[in-house]
């Protein structure tokens, strides 16, 4: 999941999507199978075209939980097809394509990444916070120990930018991290306002 603060806080800038700002809340960066040593597969089945009407009544949710905010302005529909071809592709033996979206959209429901940091006294307030107080926040919630990833604003201060939980092969219980990504952050973070 990613925090739109951050994302927006770049050189490359933000736009938000068709139907507004989004909610100030950590939104799905994508659902991705992984193997245990940290590469994945990815655009793994060239003939299965992302079809919309499959989506249609998740649509609400989709632009609640899983906004695009990527220039210029859309709706979302060709963020969602490149997370569904690339990544999504590669768990049809799990998931169908309305599955694949309803399984991320039912992982973020059940952790509230934002009231996790709130009630450690973690908010999105442009302060900074001890990496490690995040990390065991997090850990203390889900009992699993977060990926994070950093970015880098115009004044050069690390923020916090993603977080990774792993899940089971079924895409549908959180486990802990074979391997998590490498964490380009410095030890105290900014958490940027939304």
């Amino acid at each position: 999941m990613q925090w739109p603060g951050s994302y927006c806080d770049t050189k490359r800038s933000c736009c938000y999507p068709k139907t507004g700002k989004p909610a100030s809340d950590f939104s799905i960066h994508g659902l991705w199978p992984n193997y245990k040593d940290g590469s994945y597969p990815s655009n793994c089945d060239p003939d299965s075209v992302f079809d919309r009407s499959q989506i249609s009544d998740l649509m609400s949710e989709l632009q609640k939980s899983w906004p695009t905010l990527a220039c210029p302005s859309s709706e979302g529909f060709k963020f969602w097809s490149h997370e569904w071809i690339k990544h999504g592709t590669c768990s049809e033996s799990v998931f169908d394509q309305r599955e694949y979206f309803e399984a991320g959209l039912k992982l973020k429901e059940k952790v509230n990444l934002l009231q996790i940091l709130k009630n450690s006294g973690i908010k999105p307030d442009d302060e900074f916070y001890e990496l490690d107080s995040i990390s065991d926040a997090i850990k203390e919630a889900t009992g699993f120990t977060p990926g994070i990833q950093c970015n880098v604003d115009s004044s050069r201060n690390s923020q916090l930018f993603e977080i990774y939980l792993c899940v089971d092969t079924s895409g549908t219980e959180f486990i802990e991290c074979p391997l998590l990504p490498k964490a380009r952050c410095d030890s105290s973070v900014q958490f940027p306002k939304f």
